[in-house]
Formats: structure tokens, C-alpha cells, sequence
């Protein structure tokens, strides 16, 4: 079973609502257990349309014998189910979840999948919850834990979030 952790957010509709639909579908789905999830934090939208509103972010761990592009797969549907729309980058959606780390794996040229997540470390919205739940986590390419990521950003004063 590799152990996965993903991103999950919203920022279109009832956020909260969304999200607790979207953990209720991956536990409901028999190939995935859903084994922590971080608190939500309000947080700007960085990029984007202007104007958009606040995202709720968090972070959850999973495990899967799920393959990455398949479990990607999982998370589109769930995506779709709740709403999602093919859309711009960075654009407003009722549900976004993306996969950061599946075990060590590095997938670096993937056509629809990059692992880990190629911009979670610049990311404060990201690097908060994850920590929450996998602060002694190495990333595989950088070598560096989730804790000490965050850290960095902070010290850079790139935290990106909006409060709680």
C-alpha cells in the first residue's frame, strides 16, 4: 500500500461542504482509506481572475494499492462529481485535489501528472495543513522534510495564507 498525501481545496459554493463531500467519497471508495486529515485554513487564491473569493485548503494522508495515474483518475471523477468544469489554471472551482507525495515516487515528466507536486513548495497554502499531518515527510527531490519547507517559506515571507 503506498502512502499518499493530497491537496484539497475549494473556493466556489458551501467550500466546507464541498470538502467534507469530497473526503466522504474517498472514504466510500473501497481502494483508498483515508487515514488523517489536517485542519481547514482560509487562504487567498493566488492567481487567477481577480476578484475570485477566499479558498479553503487543507491537506489529507490516504493509503492505496491504487496506481498514481489511476488514483488521479479517482480524484478527477470526484472533482467532476462535485462540480468541476475543464477550466483555465488557477481559475475558481468548487473542488480541487491534487496529489503531492505517493510514496517516494518522482514522476517528473509526466504528460497529466507530476509527483511530487511541482509547486507545493513554494506554497504556503499547501505547506501549512501538509504539516499538520506530515511535518517529518522528505520530499524526494528537494531533501528537505515538509517542516523544514514551510519554515524556508515563512523566512522568505511567502506564507500565502489569509488566516483561519
Amino acid at each position: 500500500m503506498a502512502t499518499v498525501f493530497l491537496g484539497i481545496g475549494s473556493n466556489l459554493g458551501d467550500r466546507r461542504a464541498n470538502i467534507e463531500k469530497a473526503l466522504g467519497l474517498l472514504r466510500e471508495d473501497k481502494e483508498i482509506s483515508v487515514e488523517a486529515v489536517s485542519d481547514l485554513m482560509e487562504t487567498e487564491p493566488v492567481g487567477g481572475p481577480a476578484g475570485q473569493g477566499n479558498y479553503l485548503n487543507g491537506a489529507a494522508r490516504i493509503r492505496t494499492e491504487l496506481l498514481p495515474l489511476a488514483l488521479l483518475s479517482r480524484l478527477k471523477a470526484i472533482e467532476r462529481r462535485l462540480g468541476r468544469q475543464k477550466a483555465e489554471p488557477n481559475s475558481p472551482r468548487p473542488m480541487d485535489l491534487d496529489i503531492l507525495f505517493y510514496d517516494d515516487v518522482i514522476i517528473v515528466e509526466g504528460k497529466n501528472l507530476h509527483i511530487p507536486h511541482p509547486r507545493m513548495h513554494a506554497r504556503g497554502f499547501v505547506l501549512e495543513p501538509l504539516s499538520q499531518i506530515a511535518s517529518d515527510w522528505v520530499h524526494p527531490r528537494l531533501q528537505k522534510t515538509v517542516r523544514g519547507l514551510y519554515e524556508d517559506l515563512i523566512r522568505e515571507g511567502h506564507r500565502q495564507t489569509a488566516g483561519t
